[in-house]
């Protein structure tokens, strides 16, 4: 255990922001999962600024890299066009 006042108060908040960042991370997986099982063109192309906002705030928070968030968006946008 961390015997300096710091070094106890940074645990505490390494844990806040793990969870947090957890909490967005999740949310991001399961809008793109959801996002992916939409058949219909229509609902996907009004869903699609919305899921790449998501995934934009998620990576300028640094929780997912910027690559992934482009890459991600790269694939979803193909599969809009793909529908």
């Amino acid at each position: 255990m961390a015997n300096h006042i710091s070094a106890i108060k940074r645990i505490r908040q390494n844990e806040k922001k793990r969870l947090h960042n957890r909490y967005y991370a999740r949310t991001m997986r399961n809008a793109v999962k959801t996002f992916r099982s939409i058949t219909d063109k229509k609902e996907a192309a009004d869903q699609f600024p919305k899921i790449a906002a998501l995934i934009d705030s998620v990576a300028k928070r640094s929780i997912i890299h910027k690559n992934k968030a482009a890459n991600l968006k790269s694939k979803l946008a193909k599969q809009v066009n793909a529908l």
